[in-house]
């Protein structure tokens, strides 16, 4: 940096400034000292300077998988949202969802020096009372009913449930199936809830839950089993995978969709419009989630405070072909 300085004629400081991107350096300078800092191969030494500022600059996200598109959407808006603010992102995955993973990665994210952690957490763990974060981190948490503990950022699942499975209703539906997700997953949880507090607050039967993992293969079992049942006319799938396989079920047992059954899912992946027929699902806005992970984290930062309590991203329904009015009834 002396070298840089005596080149461009200016001060340490003001060799400082320019390389922080700091304000109230005269432009003409400024140009000078990135001139002479080209010609000396120079390069800001980013780490000496976040032990200087008290900061790295650097985001760690924890999550357990990559295979679900929420997670992979999600992180690919914490990381567009993070480098808009001039910060890096350090992966952590852990490959099995356990406290004592957790806090390895948490120790693991200090080693690397960064300044808030985001924990995707889409399994039950953080809401045993035996489960805990490091009190002096900044952190936030992405699907999870841990708001009374930590910050907490998640889609309305509870409502995109209930609009889907009232959209069934009011096509004349005596019922709605419900294909759930693993039973260790928040979402899945929660839409399970939502879909059976619907049935029972409009006095209709509730049918036993078909369960799956989230795949297209898990659906596409559920569905060689709903489809041998002539009064299952309606399922909310729990995701817009799942629903894939059920289609396919669907389409090799010769029922047909909507006019035998009517299907909804859940995601609106890009591909839902192009399924056959176009898939009626709920829509998640995973970028807005991943958006406000990364305000939460730096606000917490900013203000060297933590935050408690949930907020929750709005979902709305998306009409396609593949719901309609309930058969007639011979």
């Amino acid at each position: 940096m002396a070298d840089v300085a005596r080149l461009a004629g200016v001060s340490s400081q003001t060799v400082s400034r320019v390389s922080n991107g700091s304000s109230g350096v005269v432009e003409e300078t400024r140009q000078r000292v990135l001139a002479a800092m080209r010609e000396l191969g120079y390069r800001p030494n980013s780490a000496a300077r976040a032990l200087k500022a008290g900061e790295f600059r650097t985001l760690g996200v924890i999550l357990f998988t990559l295979s679900t598109t929420g997670n992979v959407r999600t992180l690919e808006a914490i990381t567009e949202s993070a480098a808009k603010e001039g910060y890096a992102i350090t992966l952590m995955p852990v490959a099995v969802p356990t406290h004592t993973g957790v806090r390895g990665a948490i120790s693991r994210l200090g080693e690397l020096a960064v300044d808030g952690i985001i924990v995707i957490m889409e399994v039950h763990l953080l809401d045993s009372a035996t489960i805990s974060l490091p009190p002096h981190i900044q952190v936030v948490v992405a699907d999870s009913d841990a708001g009374d503990r930590y910050s907490v950022v998640d889609t309305d699942q509870s409502e995109g449930a209930r609009m889907a499975v009232h959209h069934l209703l009011d096509l004349g539906h005596d019922t709605v199936w419900h294909l759930a997700g693993p039973e260790e997953s928040f979402a899945a949880q929660r839409r399970t809830d939502a879909w059976r507090a619907v049935l029972e607050q409009a006095h209709r039967p509730v049918p036993p839950v078909v369960r799956g993992d989230w795949s297209a293969e898990s659906g596409y079992r559920a569905g060689l089993l709903l489809a041998d049942l002539p009064d299952c006319t309606a399922v909310f799938a729990a995701n817009d995978q799942m629903a894939l396989g059920l289609l396919r079920a669907l389409h090799e047992r010769g029922r047909r969709v909507p006019q035998d059954v009517s299907v909804v899912g859940f995601d609106d992946i890009a591909e839902a419009s192009s399924f056959i027929p176009p898939l009626t699902t709920v829509h998640q806005d995973f970028g807005e989630v991943g958006r406000r992970c990364v305000e939460g984290v730096l606000q917490q930062i900013r203000n060297r405070t933590a935050e408690h309590g949930t907020t929750l991203v709005p979902t709305r329904l998306v009409l396609r072909a593949s719901t309609g009015p309930a058969p007639s009834k011979a």
